[in-house]
């Protein structure tokens, strides 16, 4: 029997498939951009079709380059940019609209009319107690209810048990087993809004507050488990399929960050802070999420988490929105070359803030231009917001008590050694970074590999991490404390007017 894995990968700019050995080393990998759609002012959306279609290529060129076929798989793995919502009919398989995308700030109203109703009904913490997170447009529930608003007929096809609701890791199972697998797991269920992670169950006071039908909603199973099998005539092999994480869970878990207060950081479209709080599910007085790191054999291991809309997705703006760099990679040049002492700081406010702060209504603003401002040191201030924003996080996690020692960094930007140099900076703590920097998708091989039995314990997962580079604080807390009260200026002016009120 073999000992090949492959992982899905599916991102927001961008869908990958990797194919890893036993060890994780990497054996073949394929990637592809697909188109981003912009609507309105604050939506954003992407056709269903491309994220099937990229996927499946990626996967296609990931075999070819590793030299072997999908019935030489042992297992499959799918991890996927969360909260993105789609509803599709059952049997046909075509999806009702475009899916709604995680930054996608449509129902920025609705869910404020859905939040000041709970407070008048004396239920203002319903949605966070059972769920452990805020109500807010980011999580799936209120982008279901808006496509059964807005797709005629499709409450009651949905009631009538028509319709199928998934995030992108249901939607891909769905579209490899041939229609045979509506499936998902808890990591990704926990970011519905409609789950409650305590019983680790569909909530049904949380399904009437959101008129969700059940009929609606996918199985719910450990984050490796048998999901189903791979239709032959899609994928050319019948290969199980035996694991599924929201992509941040599965970096979590690719970074073995398996022991209460382990943390990891990743950098990829947005930037996603996770601590794994063991078998406690902390409540965070702070506006960060309690969450499901990951569920093995029933048994749920929670974590706290800061959410970063804009991380590398700012640095594709400027490649593609402004063309002031060719590549990403090209930003940690411009950034060694820039004046230290430049007072610009870029807040990438562009689908809203984040946590700590959750204003959906903010939007980007640039500050501190002056006539010696050149490019050097706008792609300087951008690699620097991420560092603010992961240091927001920090401050909040420590507020509720908890503080990381070290970070475990991955992700496309955790590549730039400006930015982690200025990370551990402005943290005043150790960041590390992994020799290998895959570890979504490797996480997601993990787990699949455990279920199948190719792994025999977490211990066993563990012994392949690596450390590639360790990053210490070379700047004295004063240095730290005055650039971060620059930075905390600077979100006050973007601050909507509604949440400054």
């Amino acid at each position: 029997m073999s000992d090949y894995l492959l992982a899905f990968d599916q991102g927001t700019t961008s869908s990958r498939a990797i194919v890893f050995d036993r060890a994780g080393k990497r054996l073949g990998i394929g990637q592809e951009e697909f188109p981003q759609h912009f609507p309105q002012d604050g939506w954003v959306e992407h056709d269903p079709e491309d994220l099937w279609q990229s996927s499946l290529r990626s996967a296609v060129t990931a075999l070819q380059q590793a030299g072997i076929t999908p019935g030489q798989l042992r297992a499959i793995g799918i991890s996927n940019q969360r909260e993105t919502t789609l509803i599709w009919h059952r049997k046909s398989g075509q999806p009702l609209c475009p899916a709604i995308v995680w930054q996608d700030r449509r129902t920025s109203a609705w869910c404020q009319a859905l939040a000041e109703r709970l407070e008048r009904e004396g239920r203002a913490e319903l949605v966070a107690t059972r769920t452990g997170l805020l109500l807010d447009p980011y999580f799936s529930a209120s982008k279901i209810r808006w496509i059964l608003d807005h797709s005629e007929g499709a409450q009651a096809a949905a009631e009538r048990g028509e319709l199928a609701f998934g995030t992108v890791d249901t939607w891909l199972l769905w579209r490899l087993s041939g229609g045979r697998s509506h499936r998902t797991d808890a990591t990704n269920a926990s970011r519905t809004l409609l789950f409650n992670i305590h019983t680790q169950r569909w909530d049904e006071e949380l399904l009437a507050l959101f008129n969700v039908p059940a009929s609606l909603l996918p199985e719910v199973l450990d984050s490796a488990a048998d999901f189903g099998h791979t239709d032959p005539e899609i994928f050319g092999a019948r290969v199980p399929i035996t694991g599924i994480a929201g992509d941040q869970q599965a970096a979590a878990f690719g970074q073995c960050c398996f022991t209460p207060g382990m943390a990891k950081s990743t950098y990829g479209t947005g930037c996603f802070l996770l601590l794994n709080t063991g078998e406690q599910a902390l409540a965070s007085r702070n506006r960060l999420l309690t969450t499901v790191a990951y569920r093995l054999q029933g048994k749920v291991s929670y974590a706290l988490e800061g959410s970063i809309f804009m991380a590398g997705a700012t640095m594709q703006w400027l490649r593609d929105g402004l063309h002031l760099i060719r590549s990403a990679a090209e930003s940690e040049e411009l950034a060694q070359q820039a004046d230290k002492d430049s007072p610009v700081m870029f807040v990438p406010a562009f689908t809203g803030l984040g946590a700590p702060y959750w204003d959906a209504d903010a939007r980007g603003a640039i500050f501190g231009l002056s006539r010696d401002t050149g490019i050097k040191e706008l792609v300087t201030a951008a690699l620097l917001s991420v560092c603010y924003q992961t240091r927001d996080l920090q401050k909040a996690m420590e507020a509720d008590g908890v503080r990381p020692d070290t970070l475990r960094v991955d992700g496309g930007m955790a590549g730039n050694d400006f930015v982690l140099q200025n990370l551990a900076d402005l943290l005043g703590c150790r960041v590390d970074r992994p020799r290998s920097t895959e570890t979504t998708a490797l996480g997601v091989a993990w787990l699949a590999g455990l279920h199948c039995g190719l792994y025999e314990s977490l211990d066993s997962i563990a012994a392949y991490w690596q450390l590639e580079r360790s990053f210490q604080p070379e700047q004295p807390k004063a240095w730290r404390d005055a650039r971060y009260r620059a930075w905390q200026d600077a979100v006050r002016r973007t601050r909507s007017t509604v949440c400054q009120g």
